[in-house]
Order: C-alpha cells, then sequence, then structure tokens
C-alpha cells in the first residue's frame, strides 16, 4: 500500500484550475471534491491490512479442518496488480506535444516579425486620402492591372462579343 501511495503523483490544483474554462468550473470542483474525498479514505486506510485471527475461528468453526483449509487457500491467494500500460503511451504523447508547441511557438514568433514588418509598413506610408493611383499601386502592387493578361480591361474584346 505504501507503494501504491508513493505511486500517486500530486496534483497542482491551483494550476489546474487556471486552465479550466469558466462554463466548466462546476465540473472542476465536482472533480476536485471527489478527488479529496476519495485521498481522504485512502489517507484513513492502515498501510497494512488488519491480520486475520486464525485461532479465533478454529474455536468458533465446528467443522474440523475448514479453518486451516481456508488459512492455506488465504495465504496462497495472491492478487496480481495491473500492469501500467498506459504512462509510457501518455509520456510520449506529452514530449510529442512539447515539441509541437515549442515548434508552434517557433513559427508564431516568425510569423509576429513579419506582421511588425507588415504594421511598420503601413505606418510609415502615405495616408490613404492623401495618396494618388500611382502610389497606391506602389504600396500594394498586387492590385496594379495586368495589361497583358486583360488588354481591354473593363471592357470585353470585341470579338468576345
Amino acid at each position: 500500500m505504501a507503494g501504491r501511495r508513493a505511486a500517486l503523483k500530486a496534483i497542482d490544483w491551483m494550476a489546474f484550475a487556471e486552465r479550466v474554462p469558466p462554463n466548466q468550473k462546476t465540473m472542476f470542483n465536482a472533480l476536485k471534491t471527489r478527488s479529496d474525498v476519495l485521498s481522504s479514505k485512502l489517507a484513513s486506510l492502515p498501510e497494512t491490512p488488519p491480520a486475520i485471527d486464525w485461532a479465533f475461528y478454529k474455536t468458533a468453526v465446528a467443522k474440523v479442518g475448514m479453518v486451516d483449509e481456508f488459512e492455506k487457500k488465504f495465504k496462497a491467494l495472491k492478487i496480481a496488480e495491473p500492469v501500467d500500460t498506459q504512462s509510457a503511451k501518455i509520456n510520449v504523447q506529452e514530449q510529442e506535444a512539447d515539441k509541437s508547441a515549442a515548434a508552434f511557438i517557433q513559427a508564431s514568433k516568425a510569423r509576429i516579425v513579419e506582421h511588425e514588418k507588415e504594421l511598420q509598413k503601413l505606418r510609415n506610408m502615405i495616408p490613404f486620402e492623401q495618396m494618388t493611383l500611382e502610389d497606391y499601386h506602389e504600396a500594394f502592387p498586387e492590385t496594379r492591372l495586368d495589361k497583358e493578361k486583360y488588354p481591354f480591361w473593363p471592357h470585353k474584346p470585341i470579338a468576345e462579343l
């Protein structure tokens, strides 16, 4: 039991509460209450279960040999604890999530630099009210008409009519 108690991870409820959205606070509080109840019950249990007084049962049970048989079977009984197969998978997923989060942060920083350059460009250009059409095309070259692709814009050529 002591090994099992040591294996339990402590939960940082304050950090957990910071990440809970407001619409899920009631579910979070219910989870914390249930966890606290289970933790207190587990803490109230002794490290080892109380020993069975086989001598008392030998005097109280009328059938001879029945208590000896139960005692032998009880001592031979070994309850296998389940093997933890998921913690390794969870740790791998956590490491992958950390890597993807770090990559996203790096990409976000690069995007921030690009957006800062764009913002600086917009701050340094002539106000729209004072721009001529040539100034506008110089500031935003993607708006310039392609005379080779659309030579008669905004009109259609006579051949297409």
